[in-house]
């Protein structure tokens, strides 16, 4: 299978790139390079597959030696990308809450209290600024050996580099700049603003988008990501920016949908089901394997971090364990009315016996609907429960691109078409039995809502709310929001997560966001 061939190559050189890539630390954003890298390749050429796979890995993975081990200083289980990914979109935001209270998380789920100390906010920086400078080491060292598919190979390092940077661009609003031309350098870097550090992502896309190829080994980058990756980046470009940028969004969120050979795949569950490496949907995901590539950052997270055997047979969903974390909010459940009458399969996918519909106090398992949608189970053929995850995440998927379309003609784009719109918004809907909707039910409140219906859980949510104005402040309230049971007002500071006090400990240019 495609997925064991990526996941060989990344343990099959662990040893190998845990030796010879050099790292950054806590508090350093500078990368480094052993010179042995370079001698690596100019021996072995082919060793660059397993140190590409590597840097795929880190989105998922904690470290090279399985669930114990980090890449970083931080702690193993809580710091993997992934994992604080969703920490910082979907447990910041309305639809997902943790319950259990810990120093850090908590601030995150009832979004009080931000600091620039809490460790949530300083794991996701650290694995920003390890994944970058890795990209930084591959690239210099590929500049003095001769590699097979030089090019594309140097487009993919880019692509990863760039989709680092964007959640840098994203949550922290500013860093760095890290290429592989001041690798090394002494002093510490400039800070760069998130208007030019955006103008730079943006540049490298836009370089390499047609570099890379239509199709790949499953797990890796083709043109269709770095399309995505550049509507995603387009779509948020008021925030980032100041100037909106909906025409470019549409153009290349049409170009996946129109040119790509993806598809939606008829059956919603499968895209979150542990043989969704089968779907023709899932664009680029982050690998997860039970066996191969264990870890609690990956998809365990979202699967285990969501049952408890005190209301749920966790075995029915492939786990033999279940952490009691996560529930979602009516925020999510209530955007399809009535669950026990709904048609819609996205309705289906919340534990509600023995749970409230209220939630009365975010640390109560009863309290909210458990989240089913990702699971272990396979959904083509029988499976057994294992610890770890076997479901990959779906970063990013054909759905979604046809939902930015649909945002971008609500928002008047030049070169939209309505009918379009409205025809892949059904086409989204329908796959799920929910019912069709006409033009004059496309708004802005029906896209905010359908992409909660659609994608939360999914890495999306914070970003969408602030894209729409609706994260701070109090036109739109959540359960939890700002500490209060039925919602309050937060401050609009909170657009943005602080710089966290290591980085700025460690580079005096750095300065610290508004309000912290």
């Amino acid at each position: 299978m495609m997925k064991n061939k990526i996941l060989k190559l990344v343990f099959s050189f662990v040893v190998i790139s845990s030796l010879t890539i050099g790292c950054t630390s806590d508090l350093d954003t500078k990368p480094l390079i052993e010179l042995s890298l370079d001698e690596l390749l100019a021996q072995d050429p082919n060793a660059v597959e397993g140190i590409l796979s590597r840097l795929y890995g880190s989105f998922a993975l904690s470290g090279p030696q399985g669930e114990g081990s980090s890449d970083i200083s931080d702690d193993a289980g809580e710091s993997p990308f992934l994992r604080g990914i969703v920490n910082l979109q979907d447990f910041a935001a309305d639809a997902m809450k943790n319950r259990w209270g810990d120093n850090g998380l908590d601030q995150l789920t009832t979004t009080t209290d931000w600091t620039p100390d809490n460790k949530f906010f300083r794991y996701l920086y650290n694995r920003i600024f390890f994944t970058i400078p890795q990209c930084n080491n591959l690239l210099a060292a590929m500049q003095n050996v001769n590699v097979d598919n030089a090019e594309a190979i140097n487009a993919e390092v880019r692509f990863i580099r760039a989709l680092a940077n964007f959640y840098l661009i994203d949550v922290f609003g500013k860093g760095v700049k890290a290429t592989e031309e001041n690798i090394g350098q002494l002093d510490p870097l400039p800070e760069i603003s998130r208007k030019d550090l955006f103008a730079w992502v943006e540049s490298e896309l836009l370089d390499v988008v047609d570099k890379l190829p239509d199709t790949n080994t499953y797990g890796r980058a083709t043109n269709a990501a770095a399309q995505m990756l550049l509507a995603k980046l387009y779509l948020n470009a008021e925030v980032y920016t100041g100037t909106e940028q909906y025409e470019k969004a549409a153009f290349y969120a049409n170009k996946v949908i129109t040119e790509s050979s993806f598809s939606l795949d008829p059956d919603f569950i499968s895209l979150f089901s542990a043989d969704n490496n089968t779907s023709n949907e899932i664009i680029f995901p982050l690998i997860a394997d039970a066996t191969s590539s264990k870890s609690f950052g990956n998809t365990t997270y979202l699967v285990n971090g969501s049952l408890n055997s005190a209301t749920m047979p966790i075995a029915e969903f492939g786990a033999t364990e279940g952490w009691g974390g996560h529930r979602s909010s009516k925020a999510w459940y209530g955007l399809f009315g009535n669950l026990e009458t709904s048609t819609d399969v996205r309705a289906s996918l919340f534990w509600t016996e023995g749970h409230e519909y209220e939630m009365t106090d975010y640390k109560e398992w009863t309290d909210g609907y458990p989240s089913t949608k990702f699971r272990n189970t396979n959904y083509y053929s029988s499976s057994s429960a294992t610890k770890f995850s076997n479901t990959d995440f779906p970063l990013f998927r054909l759905a979604d691109a046809y939902l930015m379309y649909a945002e971008c003609a609500v928002r008047n784009a030049a070169g939209t078409n309505m009918n379009t719109a409205v025809a892949y918004v059904n086409a989204v809907r329908k796959r799920s039995n929910a019912s069709e909707i006409t033009q004059n039910d496309l708004t802005e409140q029906f896209i905010i809502d359908e992409r909660g219906r659609e994608l939360n859980f999914e890495g999306h949510r914070r970003t969408d709310l602030i894209r729409f104005g609706l994260f701070t402040g109090s036109s739109y309230l959540w359960p939890w929001k700002g500490g209060v049971k039925d919602g309050t007002s937060i401050p609009a500071t909170y657009k943005l997560y602080p710089i966290p006090s290591s980085a700025l400990q460690a580079n005096p240019n750095l300065t610290q966001n508004p309000g912290y």
